[in-house]
């Protein structure tokens, strides 16, 4: 069983356009109902899809990530940490946070909350991969520091373990809010020209960018976003 599980996967990934597997080789191991994907993809839309791929082979019952993406440039843990940090300090809709920076196991305050308790952030950084703990007040600021420490160019993965308290029900309509807000942060887009759907956390996207470049750049908003389990792009390049 191992051996088809293995081979039926690698087949379904090379029949997958967002996965590259001559350029990007993923390692497969399967045990006990349990399927391991580890190595390195070209960008977040392989990973999402490479896991989704994985998931629809009969036998498979759990999925171990341990997929990356390849950093737009290179950086040291510490460098990643910084500028996750800043872009978190910086961002009004996480300004009543305290802020913690985890250095070699060790917790260190960069910015105390204010108005008493509204939530706290910890960044730590393991050999690219960004860990968020902590709690904050909204649904919405969760998602937003996610995609921020994904869009921290050395950023390899993120792994968005905040709380929100006190909890919010989550619906397709905090996600549609969570990608408006993100891509009109997002220097690159012009928001206005994109719309957003969302049906059982499955995203379509709809409208016109300027490039295809803006187009992948819009897509990769909408994965970056916590809960996302699919996106449909359909933004068509201006003429």
């Amino acid at each position: 069983m191992r051996n088809r599980i293995i081979t039926e996967t690698a087949a379904a990934l090379e029949r997958e356009p967002s996965v590259n597997l001559h350029s990007f080789p993923v390692h497969l191991e399967f045990s006990e109902g349990v399927l391991t994907l580890e190595g390195e993809v070209e960008r977040i839309t392989a990973k999402k899809k490479a896991m989704e791929v994985a998931a629809a082979i009969p036998g498979v019952s759990g999925i171990v990530d341990r997929l990356r993406v390849a950093p737009a440039c290179l950086m040291e843990d510490g460098t990643i940490r910084d500028h996750v940090c800043n872009a978190l300090e910086a961002e009004n809709l996480l300004s009543s946070c305290a802020l913690w920076a985890t250095v070699k196991g060790n917790k260190e305050l960069i910015r105390e909350a204010t108005e008493g308790d509204n939530g706290s952030i910890d960044v730590e950084v393991h050999d690219g991969v960004v860990i968020l703990n902590g709690i904050v007040p909204s649904l919405s600021a969760k998602r937003l520091a996610g995609v921020l420490a994904w869009w921290v160019p050395g950023s390899r993965d993120v792994v968005n373990g905040i709380e929100v308290a006190p909890p919010e029900e989550d619906n397709d309509d905090e996600v549609v809010d969570a990608i408006r807000l993100v891509l009109e942060k997002n220097p690159f887009i012009n928001a206005p020209q994109i719309r957003v759907k969302c049906r059982n956390y499955w995203v379509t996207l709809e409208g016109t960018v300027k490039s295809e470049i803006q187009r992948q750049i819009a897509e990769a908003d909408c994965w970056y976003v916590f809960r996302v389990d699919q996106v449909t792009n359909l933004l068509q390049i201006e003429g």
